[in-house]
């Protein structure tokens, strides 16, 4: 994940978007941090989704096939 001083950079510069504006320089260095916060995010989620494996009422695996490959190819 994305380390604690650039998740504070990125609310202090949303805070100050909201309330006074961001010169030109600060705009881009918001908008790459929040790329960068989007791909940690991704990144993140898909390890999670990896290891779920979804049961019907039934109690059938009915784990999308995508999913299960993933699941082998981390093994």
């Amino acid at each position: 994940m994305l380390s604690q001083d650039k998740v504070n950079r990125i609310n202090l510069l949303a805070k100050k978007s909201k309330s006074e504006g961001l010169t030109e320089a600060e705009k881009a260095e918001q908008k790459k941090l929040r790329e960068e916060y989007l791909k940690a995010f991704r990144g993140s989620m898909k390890n999670t989704l990896k290891n779920v494996t979804v049961i019907d009422p039934e109690g059938n695996d009915v784990t999308p096939e995508k999913l299960k490959r993933e699941k082998k190819n981390l093994h």
